[in-house]
């Protein structure tokens, strides 16, 4: 097996124009060749059908990975236009490879003599997804579907363009930074007009949320972040949501939601509607207590309070948790310097799952990409790159991406994290996203590292499952043993377990309201897909109140900044579904997240096998039986 080599990157603008638009452009033209191949390979054996379809599924993966990369991240615009064209030919080509009669003949009814039982499943996976693509509908239907699937990219693009160019800026008072840590008043001067200036970057809207002793002041932020995209996104999201309902009845589903979850673990749109009113059953009773504390620490600063809202939220768990449980949120933050946080994530992660980071200078599309190989022993097994700061035109949330796939001894996995941290000190609710997203990164390096067939690797796995992995590693940076090998102050003291254990009290309080906000996320996510409303800001606010005991802002328009409604499209219930799945993984630690062999046996039957295995098999293999939502619901009650 020869060893794979990493991706080498261009010295210049107009290398990576090239690398944005020739690359992927040779690789569309690649896929064409190997489709007419299949098709006219009449005498070609299953195994050999199956081994240039999957030629073809690496070059997809390669294009795609890297054009949505670069357009989401690249400092010059013109790379990232050219990059987001790509994007859009490369879903144009698999819409049109999955309409071809020609090319699902190819696989229709194909015996399954001589294949093993990877390949039975890849040739089952095949013919699922050619019929959800609508090839044996009539000519005209086809052609329809595949006018539609094509407007869906370009409109997912446009929305997400929308939402990453939508930066906005507030100018306030200096004293309307009352409450804040004295590093970020001293970040923001105050200009010649006397004021400050906030942005609706992550880096200025968490510690305003948090820490802003002035209600105007959140309120005043709160508001223009949900304004982002805003009326740009309207009409954008209009017409996805009607091209989406078209394409769903043209393909004879019920609705958008019974087509993406057809190949979820949740199975259909029904399943989804039961799901989100369980855990709300769940939480409501909880969620209301929580809610009337908040309701009366409001008070105390705001006597005429009439009701707690999301600008709210985060500085009043913040009070409480410092009044009621001795847990400072600022006095926390003074252990989490960028620098150690980031050592520490390399250094646990790298602990648990036996392997090393080993720094490379890869020459990245911007200076603030770290990148490392990932090595076991003598074998490289992938390489990941940091992308971790805000900057203009560069995605503004946090995520993992995929940069290349990883087939045995073909190709090395390679994977990205787009984050927006500061450079300083973060929140303890930011170190948590940064073991969270690193997650996805390893699960996707391991999971690539022996793949054979390219639809199976990395996080290639049900798209309700993929969270799990990363909501698990999540508790690591609640671990006290763990926070205390790189979490340290100014003089270099490490933090104290007694205020570990009292964040972990204190993080219980607010958990039920947590998760009706997150309940709020999927049945707008849900219901926009499934109901359709004509009236998208009063329906989203209606969704949003009967969710959660917080009451949204009126008149916000967060559906225009709602980022997940491409990729997630009706499915955020993702996040809670995974979260079952997460806290029964967790049982099996027990009381030491170290645990050699129990990380061992994670490693190697969770994340090793990518999407090999179907996630409930992969689930039982680990935990010994079934998932169950015992942990969760003991999660739950925890609060």
């Amino acid at each position: 097996m020869t060893d794979p080599k990493p991706l080498a990157f261009p010295a210049d603008t107009a290398g990576w124009l090239a690398f944005a638009a020739e690359r992927p452009d040779a690789r569309i033209a690649r896929v064409r060749e190997i489709d007419s191949q299949l098709i006219a390979g009449r005498e070609l054996s299953p195994l050999a059908r199956l081994q240039l379809w999957n030629e073809a599924s690496i070059a997809i993966a390669e294009a795609a990975s890297e054009a949505s990369l670069l357009s989401e991240s690249h400092p010059d615009a013109d790379v990232r236009v050219a990059a987001e064209a790509r994007v859009q030919a490369i879903d144009a080509l698999l819409s049109e490879r999955a309409l071809d009669p020609a090319l699902f003949a190819v696989f229709d009814g194909l015996a399954t003599d001589g294949l093993d039982a990877a390949a039975r499943r890849l040739l089952a996976h095949i013919q699922r997804d050619f019929r959800r693509g609508g090839v044996d509908r009539d000519e005209a239907t086809r052609e329809r579907l595949r006018a539609l699937a094509e407007r869906d990219t370009e409109l997912s693009l446009t929305f997400s363009r929308n939402i990453r160019d939508g930066r906005r800026e507030l100018k306030l008072p200096a004293d309307a930074l009352e409450g804040l840590p004295q590093d970020f008043i001293d970040a923001h001067p105050v200009d010649d007009e006397g004021l400050i200036t906030l942005t609706t970057e992550y880096t200025d809207l968490m510690p305003v949320r948090e820490f802003a002793v002035r209600r105007p002041t959140r309120t005043a932020l709160l508001s223009v972040y949900n304004d982002l995209a805003w009326p740009d996104n309207d009409p954008v999201l209009a017409e996805l949501l009607a091209v989406r309902a078209e394409r769903a009845e043209l393909l004879g589903y019920g609705d958008w939601a019974d087509y993406e979850t057809e190949t979820r673990m949740i199975g259909s749109s029904a399943a989804i509607r039961s799901f989100l009113d369980d855990i709300d059953a769940a939480t409501r009773e909880a969620a209301a207590a929580e809610y009337d504390r908040l309701l009366e620490r409001l008070r105390v600063d705001e006597p005429d309070a009439e009701a707690v809202t999301a600008a709210d939220l985060w500085y009043l768990l913040s009070a409480l948790k410092r009044e009621d449980y001795a847990v400072d949120a600022q006095a926390v933050r003074a252990y989490f310097a960028f620098d150690n946080v980031l050592a520490g994530v390399l250094d646990v992660t790298a602990r648990l799952l036996d392997v090393a980071y080993v720094p490379v200078d890869a020459g990245a599309w911007h200076d603030d990409v770290r990148s490392y190989d990932v090595v076991r022993g003598e074998r490289r097994l992938g390489r990941i790159h940091l992308d971790l700061h805000p900057r203009e035109g560069k995605y503004n949330h946090a995520a993992c991406f995929n940069l290349a796939p990883g087939i045995a001894g073909r190709s090395l996995p390679e994977g990205v994290l787009l984050c927006n941290f500061s450079r300083g000190l973060l929140e303890h609710d930011q170190v948590v996203t940064f073991f969270h997203e690193f997650g996805h990164l390893v699960h996707g390096i391991l999971g690539g590292a022996d793949a054979v067939w390219a639809d199976f690797s990395g996080i290639e796995t049900e798209w309700d499952f993929v969270e799990a992995p990363s909501q698990l590693l999540e508790e690591w940076a609640w671990d006290a043993g763990v926070l205390a090998t790189f979490a340290r102050n100014a003089d270099g003291e490490p933090i104290p377990a007694d205020l570990v254990e009292r964040m972990r009290v204190a993080d219980a309080f607010g958990r039920a309201l947590e998760v009706t906000r997150q309940l709020g996320h999927a049945n707008v996510s849900y219901g926009l897909h499934v109901e359709r409303p004509s009236d998208l800001q009063a329906a989203v606010e209606g969704w949003y109140r009967a969710s959660s005991p917080v009451h949204p802002l009126p008149n916000g328009h967060t559906y225009a900044g709602f980022g997940h409604l491409t990729g997630y499209g009706a499915c955020y219930y993702t996040y809670q579904w995974s979260l079952v799945i997460a806290r029964d993984l967790l049982s099996a630690f027990g009381d030491d997240l170290m645990d050699p062999a129990v990380a061992t046996r994670y490693r190697e039957r969770i994340l090793e096998p990518g999407g090999s295995r179907d996630a409930a098999d992969l689930v039982a293999a680990f935990l010994g039986r079934p998932y169950s939502f015992d942990a969760y619901r003991a999660w739950l009650a925890g609060a």
